[in-house]
């Protein structure tokens, strides 16, 4: 027994090392390469001139249909390699920015984030790229950027697929507020340690692969970055925008064909640690029941629960997500 313990506490040990002597990453990671090639939009905005970061991917044999996949709070384009690389071989187009102020877009300290005005970016490659029906595939925050997107330009979503979306519930109703000053200084603070304990508890229920590093390493590996401070301050704003800007009230106003991927282990939800009473934080993020009440909200959606598997399933459980997915878009 203590040989096994030993075994894998030295595991452990491995990984974190080998995860701490990975390069520092600019902030624009222009020293990770993506699974496929990134373009980018220039563009102005808020009166600011920015750059957003987008893959392009073209099927072998085309089906004449485009999927946009829109990535998470803590995550960018690069996590939906395996996804694209099934979705192209079924024919599809696949288009995958980064949102301003993650991964390899701009990040501008200066500018009010709001859903509307990422569903706005997020048009504007379209345009640019002369895209005007998409099907749309949004994981975690971007569930919301989804929801937004779709409420926002109807005309251009054909169908809609939430997986692990978050803002099934309005957590500023028991969850005190934290102002973005205070969530900054938290940005501020984050290393690998603290990044990788948060993931592992609320992401992945505590059942941790070493695969799950590579995107705790994309979150902290800019930390030691001299502008790193930038990265920070977005994150905080961003991350009031999640809390502030709740879709749940808006379900029942989409039109869409929807499908809802509900890994039924997750139990993300912002605020919850600042909940003092025991109970009502333990209520929050019960991704097994809020799969059915959402969707009973959005008419005629369509719900896959996967069982023991937490908010990642396309990272998790690929098999049992992707299979679901290409049935909805045939």
């Amino acid at each position: 027994m203590k040989y096994l313990k030993y075994l894998a506490f030295l595991i452990l040990s491995i990984n974190y090392l080998s995860a701490q002597n990975r390069p520092v990453l600019d902030i624009m990671l222009t020293n990770y390469k993506y699974p496929y090639d990134v373009s980018f939009l220039n563009f102005k905005s808020q009166n600011q001139d920015l750059k957003m970061a987008y893959m392009d991917v073209q099927p072998e044999k085309p089906n004449g249909k485009t999927v946009v996949l829109l990535h998470g709070k803590n995550f960018n384009g690069a996590y939906w390699k395996t996804t694209i690389e099934a979705l192209t071989k079924e024919g599809f187009r696949v288009i995958v920015p980064d949102q301003i102020g993650f991964g390899k877009s701009s990040k501008p300290t200066e500018y009010q984030f709001t859903f509307q005005q990422l569903a706005q970016n997020t048009k504007a490659v379209l345009d640019e790229l002369k895209i005007d029906k998409i099907y749309l595939l949004g994981h975690s925050m971007g569930g919301m950027l989804a929801t937004r997107f779709s409420l926002m330009y109807p005309e251009t979503v054909e169908k809609l697929i939430l997986e692990n979306p978050i803002g099934l519930e309005d957590w500023k109703l028991v969850a005190p507020y934290t102002s973005v000053d205070n969530n900054y200084k938290t940005e501020l603070k984050a290393d690998y340690e603290s990044t990788k304990k948060y993931q592992s508890n609320f992401y992945y229920d505590n059942q941790w692969k070493p695969e799950y590093d590579e995107w705790v390493y994309l979150l902290t590996g800019w930390i030691k970055a001299p502008d790193y401070p930038k990265v920070a301050l977005v994150n905080a704003k961003t991350s009031d925008m999640i809390f502030t800007q709740p879709v749940v009230y808006e379900f029942e106003n989409l039109k869409v064909p929807t499908l809802l991927i509900i890994g039924t282990r997750d139990r993300t939800a912002i605020g919850k640690a600042q909940v003092k009473d025991k109970k009502v934080a333990e209520s929050m993020g019960r991704y097994d029941l809020l799969g059915k009440t959402t969707q009973q909200k959005i008419k005629g959606s369509k719900l896959v629960e996967i069982a023991n598997v937490g908010h990642l399933p396309h990272i998790e459980v690929f098999e049992q997500f992707i299979q679901p997915v290409k049935a909805f878009l045939k």
